[in-house]
C-alpha cells in the first residue's frame, strides 16, 4: 500500500504570482501538440500537399488556439449538460464560474470537433483531413492532464484490495487504499493510445480512419479505466452498473468502429 505524496499544487511562487502544477501540465500539453503537429507536417500525405491544400506551421498554431477555445467552452458546457443539468438550469449564471471546477472530456471533445469544423471551413480543407491530422497529437495532452490530476490528488479511483501493492491512500479519499486511476488513465488514454495512433498514422490511411481510430481507441480505454475510477458522488453508477463516463464512451466506441469501416470502404486517401 502506498500513500499519496500530497504534492504542493503550487509549483512556483513569484511574489503574488502562484504558478500551479496543473497550469504547467496544460502548458506542457500545448508544447507537445506544437512539437508533434510540426512532425506531422513531414508525414504523408501532408508533406506532399501544395497550393491551397498545403499545410504549414501556421496551421498547427491556429488549430491549437481554436482547439483550446473548444476544450474550455465545450468542456464546461458539457459538464453542465451531462453531469448537473438540473442544477445549472436553476443556477444558469454559475455555468460561467469556471474557477469552481467542473469540466467534461466528452464535452471538450465536442468543442474540439466544432473548432476543427471552423478551421476546415475557413481554410477550405476537408474536415476529416483536419481531424486525421489532429488525432495522433491529442493523447499526449490527455496524459499531461492526468499528471495534473495525480499531483492534485483528485479523481482518484475506487477502493482497492488492501493487498494491492500499488493501492494508494489519498488525503480526501478516506483511510482505505484506492486504485490510482489517474495513473491508469495516463497509461491507457495517454501513453498507449499515443503510441498506437502515432504508429498507425505514419502510414497513409483512408481519409477519416485515423480520427475514427482515435474515437474507438479512446472510448475503449476510457471505458476500461472507468471500472477503477470512483464515480461522481452526485451521480453514482447509472443503469447496468455503468458510470456516466462509460455511457458517454459507448457512442464513441460504436461510432468510431463504424466510421473506421465506412472510410475503409470508401478508400479515399487523406
Amino acid at each position: 500500500m502506498l500513500i499519496h505524496p500530497e504534492i504542493n499544487p503550487i509549483a512556483l511562487q513569484i511574489g503574488p504570482l502562484a504558478v500551479h502544477w496543473y497550469g504547467l501540465t496544460y502548458l506542457a500539453a500545448f508544447a507537445l501538440f506544437m512539437f508533434l503537429g510540426t512532425r506531422r507536417l513531414r508525414h504523408p500525405p501532408y508533406a506532399r500537399m501544395g497550393g491551397a491544400q498545403a499545410w504549414a506551421t501556421k496551421d498547427v498554431e491556429d488549430i491549437l488556439f481554436l482547439g483550446v477555445m473548444g476544450v474550455v467552452l465545450g468542456g464546461r458546457i458539457g459538464y453542465c449538460l451531462f453531469y448537473k443539468p438540473g442544477y445549472y438550469a436553476s443556477h444558469p449564471l454559475e455555468v460561467f464560474y469556471v474557477w469552481q471546477g467542473g469540466m467534461s472530456f466528452h464535452g471538450g471533445l465536442l468543442g474540439v470537433i466544432g473548432s476543427m469544423f471552423w478551421f476546415a471551413h475557413s481554410r477550405k480543407k476537408p474536415f476529416w483531413q483536419v481531424a486525421d491530422f489532429v488525432a495522433p497529437c491529442v493523447p499526449t495532452g490527455l496524459a499531461a492532464g492526468r499528471v495534473g490530476n495525480f499531483i492534485n490528488g483528485e479523481l482518484w479511483g475506487r477502493l482497492s484490495s488492501p493487498d494491492l501493492p500499488w493501492g494508494m491512500v489519498f488525503r480526501d479519499g478516506g483511510p482505505l487504499p484506492r486504485h490510482p486511476s489517474q495513473v491508469y488513465q495516463f497509461l491507457l488514454e495517454g501513453l498507449l493510445l499515443f503510441i498506437l495512433l502515432w504508429l498507425y498514422a505514419r502510414k497513409e490511411r483512408a481519409q477519416g480512419q485515423v480520427a475514427a481510430a482515435f474515437m474507438f481507441g479512446y472510448g475503449v480505454f476510457r471505458f476500461i479505466a472507468e471500472f477503477f475510477r470512483e464515480p461522481d458522488a452526485f451521480l453514482g453508477l447509472l443503469s447496468l452498473g455503468m458510470s456516466m463516463g462509460q455511457w458517454l464512451c459507448v457512442p464513441m466506441i460504436l461510432g468510431g468502429a463504424g466510421l473506421w469501416w465506412w472510410f475503409g470502404q470508401r478508400k479515399t486517401s487523406v
